[in-house]
């Protein structure tokens, strides 16, 4: 009896059939690539003109119409020649330079784009991209000679806080008539930092801070500023605390105890629910007070906590904490003032000084509400940006500084002082 293969035969048939296709992928794989990325220098235009040229050559031939053969040959004839314009290496070295990584809101932020030919024959000319944020600065690039340099410069705006990220940048070939397009990308991108504007506040702040230090605590130490009471020597104490009159008197060897004196804790918190803003001036203004009284403790050289209703921020230097500041946007979601105070007071009990920042927003009862839940005897203040309202008022046990302008901010500092 004859019959049709079995099951093993067809299954090896199917194998042997999958690997010949897979070895073929796999050997076909770099110019796979290469014509993908061929295909992607194609705009919509080119599109437009292959899907509308190839069509028209097979009909019309099909048809016997040669004005048809002879537009759609026309149109390939001009896809092909765009193509052209795209062969060939970019033989370019591209250096991104900005004259700083971080300015102030309002300062001049200069950049520029140096372009150098390296190989060892002249260069046609192109076209160079640059991304800034969302727009994009485009210069035309002059065919370049053996080792030959060009240098573009270009402003960046800097009237709002923000992270702009600048570049890559692109070197870009392609035809007169934008069918296809050729880029490369020549650098990383950059970050440029456009820092909140902030305002001094000696003349202000000072008052809340200066008489800060040399809390005494409870705690008990055997060494520190602040003279609590006489105990018998034990072997290990430190005999330059030997107190001799008295040891003399009694007999025994006493030594002198301290009390623990705690260095002041400055707390920033600032809220950024949506909510809490009339509009986005207020946040702007709130961001750049917060910052003010931030550089102000760096500058007395206190221990400085900043946090928001979401996160706590960085704060071990000027820079850090202004490059956080720098990239907070609001948030939605309930308000959650109040529970930014209840935190301060969960988690940093031993506080100097609490200075909430929001904008209109927050209503009264929240004020109240948030001076409710912070430690008694700990001096609290809420500076609140309204562009058209400022003041000074006590809503509870919290001092609201009302400001509107953020160079005003000193002076109501100051009567929050008196």
């Amino acid at each position: 009896m004859s019959g049709g293969p079995g099951p093993g035969r067809w299954l090896t048939d199917r194998l042997s059939t999958l690997l010949v296709v897979r070895m073929a992928l796999e050997r076909t794989g770099a110019p796979r690539t290469a014509v993908a990325g061929a295909l992607r220098w194609m705009s919509p235009a080119g599109w437009a003109a292959a899907a509308a040229g190839l069509p028209a050559t097979v009909a019309g031939r099909h048809l016997g119409w040669a004005e048809l053969v002879v537009a759609g040959a026309a149109l390939l004839a001009v896809l092909a020649a765009a193509l052209v314009f795209t062969v060939g290496r970019q033989p370019y070295g591209v250096d991104l330079r900005l004259s700083s990584a971080r300015v102030v809101v309002g300062e001049r932020a200069v950049g520029a784009v140096v372009v150098r030919n390296t190989a060892a024959r002249p260069v046609l000319p192109a076209r160079v991209e640059l991304p800034v944020g969302t727009a994009e600065v485009a210069f035309p690039l002059p065919g370049l000679p053996r080792g030959g340099e060009h240098e573009e410069v270009f402003a960046i705006p800097t009237a709002r806080r923000a992270v702009i990220p600048v570049g890559p940048v692109r070197s870009v070939r392609g035809d007169p008539l934008g069918l296809v397009r050729r880029a490369v990308s020549w650098t990383q991108v950059h970050e440029l930092y456009v820092h909140p504007r902030t305002v001094g506040l000696a003349s202000g702040a000072a008052g809340l801070l200066h008489d800060l230090e040399g809390r005494p605590s409870s705690d008990i130490t055997a060494s520190d500023l602040s003279f609590h009471a006489l105990r018998e020597y034990i072997a290990g104490d430190d005999r330059r605390h030997v107190h001799w009159r008295s040891s003399a008197r009694t007999g025994t060897l006493m030594v002198r105890q301290f009390e623990e004196t705690r260095r002041s804790q400055v707390v920033v918190a600032l809220s950024r629910h949506e909510a809490d803003y009339g509009d986005p001036a207020e946040l702007e203004l709130a961001v750049s007070a917060a910052a003010s009284l931030g550089l102000e403790s760096f500058l007395e050289e206190k221990d400085l906590t900043a946090l928001t209703t979401h996160e706590v921020l960085p704060a071990v230097s000027r820079g850090a904490l202004l490059d956080a500041l720098t990239r907070l946007e609001t948030a939605g979601g309930p308000r959650g003032f109040v529970a930014m105070a209840r935190a301060v007071s969960r988690d940093l009990p031993h506080a100097s000084l609490v200075v909430l920042v929001c904008g209109s927003g927050v209503p009264v009862r929240d004020l109240r509400a948030a001076g409710a839940v912070l430690p008694a005897g700990l001096r609290a203040v809420a500076v609140r940006a309204h562009v058209q309202d400022e003041g000074v008022a006590s809503v509870g046990g919290l001092t609201v500084v009302t400001v509107a302008e953020l160079d005003r901010l000193p002076r109501l500092l100051r009567r929050a002082v008196r």
